[in-house]
């Protein structure tokens, strides 16, 4: 199973099929050509397998890393 993870674009490359995301501290380059809406820096996506496939708000970012933390948290007892 694989898990999407939400990742903020802070570059987009100019023939606007890839962008530079981060993820906490890491990052990677993301396709963005599997979206359906536009997004523009600052924007949050949900990444999977290098492909951005959602555009979500800042507030859904969060609420999805607080989930992750929280599995983790379980999986350390």
């Amino acid at each position: 199973m694989c898990l999407a993870i939400p990742m903020q674009i802070i570059a987009i490359e100019p023939h606007g099929l890839s962008a530079r995301c981060i993820a906490q501290t890491q990052e990677r380059e993301v396709g963005l050509v599997m979206l359906a809406e536009i997004v523009q820096v600052g924007d949050y996506v949900m990444v999977s397998l290098g492909q951005a496939l959602q555009k979500i708000s800042a507030e859904e970012a969060k609420l999805t890393w607080s989930y992750y933390e929280e599995i983790l948290q379980l999986n350390k007892h």
